[in-house]
């Protein structure tokens, strides 16, 4: 039952992927029509992100009180219901009002399914959780393009998303008793071990702040989803603008980015068995940062595909094996609290890097975008490998 039931868990990280990348994939085409500048896709972004950032933080309650698979079902609704809203939205002013619901509704479902998998399921299934974050996300652009291409109507692109989010609603409506029982039955199947843990977990509680290593692993979280949603917002924006490709080929163009990361991480879950993550953190970054210079470089435009293309490989490892770590690096005990606070930074990169370069494209043009996206990849190479040079000894130490 356990097994099939990962398949519920996946389909509800669809449903968090889907939304993720059909601003980005759309915006060119959609800032015209609403009266808005290229650049106030960043100004949305960041309201998204803000709003995740605070319903992350909330999560660990939230879960006690409602559990993991009310969340999930209403983080779902909200975010149909947010779609519904946006096809329909006749001005900028909608599009940040109505990603306040979708930011809220993302934040605490990305949040609660990751403690939820975390507790119940092998290393290698947080890999795998996040490669279907990367179908939904994948398919938005798709989704997106064929609308643009086939009706002209980015509307209908977003109609077609929220319907499909309404199925998901409907599958996790039925299935959630479920999430109870399970948890409940792999909880018994080792009494033992757990009782174990238990006794070794009870210590002295300390300021998760100040544990070695952890400082650098906070921003190593900021800049990967910095520079993660500023690829996927800007991308299509910087295809059309600098390189002249039209709307509809380059929402197709970024589909490719996000399917790099979804290939990324379902092949990484069974190259888990094998190699540790900290390797896999480390070949995903430097293979980011390939991607990157074949961005930067003065040469054919399908040399950029390629780039952004690498650049999503190079990504599918990097965020589920941070947080699989945690645990590991910084003691079980305090993994939790440490949960909650890496995705509240996460997402505070997904606010804060996105709508500067938003607001550097409006001055200038998107000319420095692989620029941008380079140095953002080359530090979180840097901050990534700091954690791993404090924490050269097996033992957490703090300060």
């Amino acid at each position: 039952m356990a097994t099939w039931f990962l398949i519920v868990i996946y389909l509800a990280f669809i449903s968090l992927g889907l939304p993720d990348s059909l601003l980005g994939s759309a915006w060119p085409v959609i800032w015209p029509e609403i009266g808005s500048s290229v650049g106030s896709a960043g100004i949305i972004s960041m309201i998204i992100a803000g709003g995740t950032i605070v319903s992350s933080l909330a999560s660990g309650r939230m879960i006690q009180k409602i559990g993991t698979g009310k969340i999930a079902l209403f983080s779902c609704l909200i975010t149909a219901v947010s779609l519904i809203g946006f096809s329909f939205a006749p001005s900028m002013l909608w599009f940040m009002f109505l990603a306040i619901p979708l930011g809220l509704g993302a934040g605490a479902a990305d949040a609660a399914l990751n403690h939820y998998v975390a507790e119940n399921y092998k290393a290698h299934h947080m890999n795998w959780l996040h490669c279907f974050w990367g179908v939904g996300a994948t398919m938005g652009p798709i989704i997106m393009a064929g609308y643009i291409a086939g009706q002209n109507s980015w509307r209908s692109g977003y109609t077609a998303v929220a319907v499909i989010q309404l199925i998901l609603v409907i599958v996790l409506f039925i299935t959630l008793p479920l999430w109870k029982r399970v948890a409940a039955s792999r909880e018994t199947a080792q009494p033992v071990k757990k009782d174990i843990k238990t006794q070794q977990e009870m210590v002295i509680p300390v300021n998760v702040l100040k544990i070695r290593g952890v400082t650098p692993s906070l921003i190593a979280f900021l800049l990967y989803c910095g520079v993660e949603t500023t690829v996927g917002l800007w991308g299509a924006s910087y295809l059309v603008g600098t390189k002249e490709f039209s709307a509809d080929m380059a929402a197709g163009w970024i589909s490719h980015y996000y399917g790099g990361i979804t290939f990324g991480r379902f092949i990484t879950g069974f190259i888990t068995l094998k190699v540790h993550n900290r390797l896999l953190i480390r070949y995903g970054q430097w293979v980011t940062i390939g991607g990157g210079f074949l961005l930067l470089l003065p040469l054919p435009s399908s040399f950029s595909v390629a780039g952004f293309i690498l650049i999503g490989l190079g990504l599918a490892p990097i965020y589920p094996g941070l947080l699989h770590e945690t645990p590991t690096r910084f003691g079980k005990e305090n993994s939790a609290k440490l949960m909650g606070y890496q995705m509240a930074v996460a997402y505070s990169g997904t606010t804060l890097i996105p709508p500067l370069f938003g607001l550097l494209a409006t001055k200038t043009s998107t000319d420095s975008f692989p620029m941008i996206v380079l140095i953002l990849l080359v530090l979180m190479l840097l901050s990534a490998e700091v954690v791993n040079r404090l924490l050269i000894k097996p033992e957490i130490v703090g300060r």
